[in-house]
């Protein structure tokens, strides 16, 4: 089942049909450590839409009270990609070192308001020249630390401010227009099968200028993992996301630019769609 946040509304779509939901807390909803069976309950309360998908045109990030975290260097792609753009300032062998340490790099990354919706516009550092999207699994956890969900994660990223000094990664991560989040939350019983592919896809001017995949059977450290070093000594009163890291990274030589179209797709979760500022 999927989940979705509108304005003042829940919407859970199963089986191709929607169901909204009128005047539901978001917050409180999905920080329940039963949101699949709470779903199923909702499904026979909730109203059946006629043009159920006509709901998508005004879909919002999925998030409110939720703080956004993020994981770095869990795949291989990514570590090699920060140790390139890091080793003029001395910081290559930090990537190397924090992906085979047992503590994971963890790092906040944003707050609702900071956050594009669904088709929405991200945004690019003014004082940055490089930059990239990094398109990341994200778990949705409840406050107990329980993962009941998925989402698609933009994680904007300023390269050339990471690479200057690995100790700059704050600003290269958060500022408005830093991540986008969605389209829904999917909810299932049972973890995401490691085959499924993360895809993205980058265009300008209506011709693709970069393309990549990548399999989660590639991230290093298990979602559980990252979760409980996140939980260690953090509470979230309404639960929280986590980017779970990016295996795929444009070479050197891109950037993206104003008006670059980011297309990221993640099986059974859906495609997130959004425009550079």
């Amino acid at each position: 089942m999927r989940l979705y946040k509108t304005k003042n509304c829940v919407v859970i779509e199963a089986d191709e049909k929607f169901y909204l939901l009128k005047d539901e807390d978001w917050d409180s909803f999905v920080n329940d450590d039963n949101l699949f069976d709470k779903m199923l309950k909702n499904i026979q309360s909730g109203k059946l839409l006629d043009r159920g998908k006509d709901i998508l045109n005004n879909i919002e990030a999925p998030i409110h009270s939720q703080e956004i975290w993020a994981s770095g260097v869990t795949y291989m792609r990514s570590k090699i990609g920060r140790q390139e753009e890091s080793k003029n300032a001395g910081g290559g062998d930090f990537y190397g070192k924090v992906y085979e340490a047992e503590r994971p790099e963890l790092f906040f990354k944003a707050t609702h308001h900071r956050v594009a919706n669904p088709g929405g516009k991200v945004r690019i550092r003014k004082d940055s020249t490089w930059n990239v999207p990094e398109p990341e699994l994200t778990l949705m956890i409840t406050s107990s630390g329980k993962i009941v969900g998925y989402t698609i994660g933009n994680d904007m990223s300023s390269r050339s401010i990471e690479g200057e000094n690995p100790l700059y990664l704050p600003q290269a991560k958060t500022y408005d227009g830093c991540a986008a989040v969605g389209p829904c939350i999917y909810v299932t019983k049972e973890p995401l099968s490691p085959d499924t592919v993360i895809d993205l896809e980058i265009k300008r001017s209506g011709e693709t200028v970069f393309q990549g995949d990548v399999e989660l059977n590639q991230l290093k450290r298990k979602p559980e993992e990252l979760v409980s070093f996140l939980y260690r000594e953090c509470s979230f009163p309404n639960g929280s996301l986590l980017m779970t890291g990016t295996g795929i990274v444009p070479s050197s030589d891109f950037s993206l630019q104003s008006g670059d179209e980011i297309i990221i797709t993640i099986g059974l979760i859906g495609t997130l769609i959004n425009t550079v500022k």
